[in-house]
């Protein structure tokens, strides 16, 4: 890995997020449309959390595996609301760090994701894939 690279060559922007005032079956519908595994949380475009696939699962099978999409989605939303499922204190990282600031993050922890931030701004994403996939070019 070269020593220095910056953060923002592989970093994802333009993303998919939620507000935490939104029903919990609108991250099932983000989820279920493919190609996401983390969805920040926000408040106008302040970072306030993070919800993986992991946590969603948590929620949405076990005693509601057995139901419709229809049903499901009315049984969470009575239940949850998305400040219920983030993560609320995620770990971010600044849009200046490099990828080896990065790589040391996601290492020492047990998630895979990092929003990227300009101060409380969300500006991007950087996930575990994005560092195997960066590391498997070099």
């Amino acid at each position: 890995m070269k020593k220095n690279e910056p953060l923002t060559k592989i970093m994802s922007t333009g993303l998919q997020t939620i507000h935490d005032g939104e029903p919990v079956s609108k991250l099932r519908a983000m989820f279920e449309s493919g190609g996401i595994h983390h969805i920040p949380v926000v408040s106008g475009e302040k970072l306030i959390g993070i919800v993986s696939w992991s946590d969603f699962v948590r929620i949405s099978f076990g005693e509601f595996g057995n139901q419709t999409s229809k049903s499901l989605d009315q049984t969470l939303d009575h239940l949850y609301k998305v400040h219920d499922v983030m993560v609320a204190d995620c770990v971010t990282i600044e849009k200046s760090s490099t990828i080896r600031d990065a790589a040391r993050l996601l290492g020492s922890h047990s998630f895979h994701s990092l929003p990227v931030v300009e101060g409380e701004k969300l500006v991007g994403i950087v996930t575990s894939t994005d560092l195997i996939q960066y590391l498997a070019e070099q």
